[in-house]
């Protein structure tokens, strides 16, 4: 197995190389159970948020990787609620909002639903989005069309890793560190 070095807040992490295409490998970031990268990665995301002096009313991101860091982020920054929105409708599920991925993203993308509360409360509301790697930015972009959808204001983007040249260039986009697509 090949590795790559990450080196992001001061710590170090060996990334295993992973096969995504015929000639191409990416670096595959994982925070679920790294508590001390969780938390280093939480500390600065919201560092780099506060600089903004943004009003923000919510942190959104998506399941589940990210969790850990949304969680991280608003609990630093005071809020007491934060948002997730899910792959799926789930049993537990009021009214729930739905955005279908658009014809031309790739096929391993899903849907993102909110429950209807969490509709409710994000309307007319900023918030602020966070996940742990931005690739494509088709993640960002649903994300952005949900809370269009509910009538919130999304202020900015922020993601642990930017990886790869292919993504969207999104408005307010924040990250802590680079990751290469390794390619042959």
């Amino acid at each position: 197995m090949e590795y790559h070095n990450l080196q992001i807040c001061g710590l170090t992490r060996k990334l295993p190389l992973i096969q995504v295409g015929r000639h191409t490998k990416i670096a595959a970031f994982s925070i679920l159970g790294d508590v001390e990268l969780t938390d280093a990665l939480a500390d600065a995301m919201t560092l780099k948020i506060e600089n903004l002096k943004l009003k923000i009313d919510y942190i959104v991101g998506p399941e589940v990787k990210a969790v850990p860091l949304v969680h991280g982020v608003a609990k630093r920054l005071g809020h007491k609620r934060f948002v997730i929105c899910r792959k799926s409708i789930k049993p537990y599920m009021t009214s729930p909002i739905v955005v279908k991925p658009l014809s031309h993203f790739p096929k391993h993308v899903k849907p993102l639903v909110l429950n209807g509360p969490d509709a409710q409360m994000l309307k007319n509301k900023k918030v602020f989005v966070v996940d742990d790697v931005i690739s494509t930015g088709v993640t960002f972009r649903q994300i952005t069309h949900l809370m269009n959808k509910v009538e919130a204001q999304v202020e900015g983007y922020i993601a642990a890793i930017k990886q790869g040249e292919q993504f969207d260039n999104l408005e307010n986009l924040l990250y802590l560190a680079e990751l290469p697509v390794f390619k042959k």
